[in-house]
């Protein structure tokens, strides 16, 4: 891909929130091509390369990305066509023409709870003793013998 991608400008919006890239998502004869970092990155479980195409899973959904000079190449440089890449992980994707919008509804995940709070009726567990040894203690470098040379160059006096 370019390094300045034609066309207008695309801002994606993953569950309502904008997505933060350097590289911006543009379109191109009539596709929504977005960088592999961070949209594929972010919604993915995993990433590997075989050979010059990057794996992309998802639960149990893969999709292999051709990517142009393999692993060596920065992953926000590689772009994908956004919306038959985020459907075959199973994700959907609209795009809205009149604001240059692509919404990402990544749907329900697992959620964080947040912790319960104290309880002292609850069982508690005394805390075990661990056995960590001190470390050794390292000698000291002691010099002796004859000077080492300078290894700094001196500086030369200009000539009068």
């Amino acid at each position: 891909m370019p390094l300045f991608p034609p066309g207008a400008p695309v801002t994606v919006l993953i569950d309502g929130r904008p997505l933060r890239a350097y590289a911006r998502a543009y379109i191109a004869n009539g596709r929504v091509f977005a960088p592999v970092d961070p949209l594929l990155t972010r919604l993915a479980d995993r990433l590997w390369f075989e050979d010059n195409t990057l794996v992309v899973q998802r639960g149990e959904r893969r999709v292999r990305v051709p990517v142009v000079g393999g692993p060596s190449v920065a992953l926000d440089g590689a772009y994908v066509a956004a919306g038959p890449a985020l459907q075959q992980l199973g994700v959907a994707a609209r795009y809205d023409v009149a604001t240059r919008r692509l919404f990402v509804d990544v749907g329900e995940r697992e959620s964080i709870a947040s912790p319960t709070p104290f309880n002292a009726s609850a069982p508690v567990v005394a805390p075990t003793a661990v056995f960590t040894p001190s470390p050794a203690p390292t000698p000291r470098p002691m010099w002796t013998g004859s000077p080492m040379p300078r290894r700094t160059a001196l500086p030369f006096p200009p000539p009068r």
